[in-house]
């Protein structure tokens, strides 16, 4: 009896083929997906700009802080409040001279 070898069929070529094809679909969505590499990155970026942007407001609002406390009732800087009325108001004392 001699064994005869069969021609490998269709059935492998088409596993082969399922399962490669599979492969390239998650590795693509695991590197341009909502939620892959890339993105992963963008929002890291986007993350550290607005950390940098929160950085300046509580900058700002504690300078607007002390600004205000410096002008309530309890603490007047007469500084602070000459330049505020230099400012907004567009006072000069009678000594001063304005050039332009």
């Amino acid at each position: 009896m001699a064994s005869q070898r069969r021609a490998p069929g269709l059935t492998p070529l088409l596993i082969s083929t399922v399962l490669f094809f599979l492969g390239a679909y998650f590795t693509f969505t695991a590197v341009q997906g909502d939620y892959g590499i890339f993105r992963r990155v963008q929002v890291e970026a986007e993350i550290d700009t607005l950390r940098l942007q929160l950085d300046l407001l509580e900058t700002e609002v504690a300078s607007m802080r002390n600004k205000t406390r410096r002008l309530s009732d309890d603490y007047l800087d007469l500084d602070l409040l000459d330049q505020q009325a230099r400012e907004t108001l567009g006072l000069m004392r009678s000594d001063e001279i304005l050039i332009k």
